[in-house]
Order: structure tokens, then sequence, then C-alpha cells
């Protein structure tokens, strides 16, 4: 348990990161982008200006031909001025809206008045225009929009966060990977290692029951140590077979979940009673392997043992359905948390004080990897217990 939520926590701590870099990077460029705003609506209204003085000069020039109080450097400061600009599109109108004229605006040739007409209804919508007054009864308006580089520069954060986003991913992604490999390693090294040691324990075990029979102990007893070491090869046998794709064999269903209940029943508590609604006719054959399936039972009932604290029911329904077979395991125990339903299943996770948590998620390693199934809780309320499902292909 304790494995899970570390995990869990430096998972949502990478997150949290992201989230803070991404939410900084956006109220930044927010303040970034309002202030080039701002200085382009300077040089905007310095341009009209620009523009109002120029036209000044031009109506005195023509009325006073003679006066020559405009210097050559006004003249091109004020051209020097409108110049400047090359990014902000700009168009100037006549008060009854006549178009008359335009900067930093592209259009192909032919579609010069549809384009400026529709620059012109985005200028309205970006704000008020600038009036430039000529004279006391003339004057023009000035509309502008922000130039491309604002408006990109106002998308630089999304697409900044989009691939912050894309990089926590891959990294989780790299990171599981990684983890599950090493899982994969240690399991599979583990469980060959006890396959391998169980060997000699249950070889000597053997020769000490057919010494038990030369000695003529009671037979009953000798049956029961010869199931237990019956039980100890399957164990092995399971243990060995992790690491490896195991071999499916067409088998009755029905009749390896009551070898597996018979099993449990002889080692369990009088107060834990077993219910099976099933037949064993006319059930269809399944690729299945026997000795990996039992484990899981066995495995859902003893934890359903554990969770009704040795009394209660635990009942196992065997159905058909389109192409499938259908497996509910279903206890009078505590029941799980509906936030847990997906991380009871992950290795590590356990509630109690003994134990690896190891038994569920090899359970759905089992079923999922080795059977192509599924497994997960279809039903737990807290205080009246839980469903498992499991689902096999015929």
């Amino acid at each position: 348990m304790d494995i899970y939520l570390k995990r869990k926590r430096g998972k949502i701590l990478l997150l949290a990161i992201a989230v803070i870099i991404g939410v900084g990077s956006l109220i930044y460029t927010r303040w970034l982008t309002e202030k080039m705003a701002n200085e382009e609506r300077k040089k905007v209204e310095l341009w009209a200006e620009a523009t109002k003085r120029l036209a000044e000069a031009g109506i005195q020039n023509s009325n006073e031909a003679n006066m020559e109080q405009l210097t050559t450097a006004y003249l091109t400061l004020n051209i020097l001025i409108l110049e400047q600009n090359t990014t902000i599109p700009i168009i100037i109108t006549e008060p009854d809206g006549t178009l008359n004229m335009h900067a930093n605006i592209n259009y192909a040739e032919g579609r010069q008045m549809q384009v400026l007409d529709k620059e012109l209804k985005k200028m309205k919508d970006h704000s008020d225009p600038i009036k430039i007054d000529l004279s006391d009864d003339d004057y023009q308006l000035l509309y502008y929009r922000e130039s491309s580089l604002l408006r990109n520069l106002r998308y630089y954060p999304f697409v900044q966060l989009f691939v912050i986003i894309v990089f926590i991913i891959a990294a989780y992604s790299a990171f599981n990977a990684t983890q599950r490999a090493e899982q994969n390693q240690v399991w599979v090294g583990m469980s060959k290692e006890t396959a391998h040691q169980l060997g000699t324990p249950i070889s000597s075990l053997m020769a000490w029951i057919e010494l038990l029979r030369i000695q003529k102990i009671d037979q009953e007893l000798i049956n029961e140590f010869e199931k237990d070491i019956q039980r100890l090869e399957k164990i092995t046998e399971r243990f060995s077979k992790i690491g490896s794709k195991p071999e499916l064999i067409p088998s009755n269903l029905a009749e390896v979940l009551i070898s597996a209940v018979s099993y449990l029943k002889t080692r369990s508590s009088d107060k834990v009673e077993f219910e099976l609604n099933f037949g064993e006719d006319n059930l269809p054959l399944i690729p299945l392997n026997a000795a990996l399936f039992s484990w899981v039972i066995e495995n859902l009932c003893k934890n359903a043992i554990d969770a009704m604290n040795n009394a209660g029911k635990i009942s196992i329904q065997l159905h058909e359905k389109d192409n499938e077979m259908v497996v509910d395991v279903t206890d009078s125990g505590k029941g799980v948390p509906k936030s847990n339903f997906k991380t009871i299943f992950q290795p590590g996770y356990s509630t109690k004080q003994r134990g690896w948590g190891l038994g569920l998620s090899l359970a759905k390693r089992i079923i999922e990897n080795y059977h192509q199934g599924k497994i997960f809780i279809k039903w737990s309320e807290p205080g009246k217990g839980t469903t498992f499902r499991i689902i096999l292909n015929k």
C-alpha cells in the first residue's frame, strides 16, 4: 500500500509541476501581450498623428505656396514614422465609410475589396477607431488590429502547455514501461527460483509418505498428506510457468471451478459458506490453463475470506454470454471503495499488514495477458460485499 501511495504521489507531483509551469507561462505571456498591445496602440496613434501632420502640411502648402514653413527634416520625420509600421494592419476611411488608404494587408490580385471589407469588419470588432482631425469640418477614421506577431504570441503559452503535456505523457509512459519491465524480471526470477526450491522438499515428502505406508499409518492421514503434496506440486507448476507463455487446453470451466472450491472448503473455516450457482452439463470447452486459472479463483476466494473475517458467504456464478463465459465471485465482506476499483489490481496494493499485494495483480496478469480475458470489480458496497467478474472468450 505504501509503495503504491508513494508512486501515486510522485505522479501527482509531476502533474502539479506541469500545471504550475503552464499557468505561470499563461500569466507571463498574458502580461507580455497586454504590454505589446499597448505599445502597438501608441504606434498607431503616432501613425495617425503623422498622417494628420502631413495632411495639414499639404493643405498649407496648397494655400500658401510661397511660404516655406515646413522644412525637409519635418517632412522626412513624418514619412519615417509612417514607414516604420510594417506589421500592424491599418485602414483609414472617410466619415461616410469610404476607404481612403490601407497598410500591411496582403491580398490576391482581384480580391482587394473583399479582403479590405473583411479586415475592416475585424478591426471594428477589435477596437474603436482613432479620429484624425484634418480641419474643423474634415476628419478621417483610422482602424487597426493586432499584428500577426502579437496574435501568434497569444497562442504561444497554449502551444507550450501542449508540449509540456505531451512530454509528461511520454515520460509517464516510459516510466510505467520501465517499471513494468523491472517488475516482470523480478517476478519471473523469483517465481522460477521458488519453483526450483520447492522441488527438493516435495521429493522428500513423497519419500516420507512411502515410509508411512510401510509402517501402516492410518490411510486417511496418508491421503490428506498426498493431497497437500499434490497441492505443492500444482503450486510449483504455477510458479514455473510465470514468464513463459502457458499452454491453453480445451477445458470444462465448471470442473475447474468445482476443483478449486473443493480444495478451499476443506482448508477454510466452517463459518465460511461456498455456493456454486451453475451446472456442469452442456457447457462448452474453452481454451484454459487450469493450474493458473484455479490460482486466480483461489486468490479471489482467499481475499474474500479475509474481507469477511473468516465468516460469511462466497457465491460463484457461471453463465454464457454470446461468445464469452462469465464468472462472478461474490462475497459478503466489507466491500471496496469505488476509488480503489482499479488501483486494487496494482502491484503493491494491499489493505493487510502482511503480504506483498501481488495476488490480484497476478490474477489480472493471468486473465488478461495469458487468457486474453477481463477481470474487474463489477459491484461493491461498503459493509455489504464485492463482486469480481471474469470474462473469458470461448
